[in-house]
């Protein structure tokens, strides 16, 4: 009876560590950039599934997406602005619009690896569009 209550108890600690370490691993993100919810989908799937959620930084000359269950610190992908093209913006559909976050718009793009749909709010939108259509840093303006 003791053994399996330690058990228990070991589990239910291991669990919280685990949930703690993911809000830990969110935080330090959100301090070394500027992070927003960003949903990602690599594959065009109809019904609205492969959406997985995530956040998305800004570094440099590249949109960092970072899954939001994963303990990893490195990107999972890596969009480059000088590849980046944005094909067209529309609101989710049918099924998918539960598979995101509410209030979403989705972004069809493409960069150097292939195609990519991103969610996100509105206001995250405004952002994107403009860091997309900007000078990358050092490059001249004229």
């Amino acid at each position: 009876m003791i053994a399996a209550l330690d058990l228990v108890v070991a589990v239910v600690v291991l669990a919280v560590l685990a949930l703690g370490l993911l809000a830990v691993r969110r935080r330090v993100l959100a301090r070394r950039h500027a992070t927003f919810d960003c949903s990602l989908r690599l594959t065009e799937a109809a019904n609205g599934k492969g959406w997985v959620l995530g956040v998305a930084a800004y570094a440099d000359d590249a949109l960092e997406w970072y899954r939001v269950f994963s303990y990893a610190m490195r990107p999972r992908r890596a969009l480059s602005r000088s590849h980046l093209q944005v094909l067209d913006r529309r609101e989710p559909s049918g099924v998918e619009a539960f598979s995101l976050l509410a209030g979403t718009v989705v972004v069809r793009c493409r960069d150097g690896e292939g195609p990519v749909e991103l969610a996100m709010s509105p206001e995250s939108l405004t952002g994107f569009l403009s860091w997309v259509e900007s000078s990358p840093p050092g490059a001249s303006a004229g």
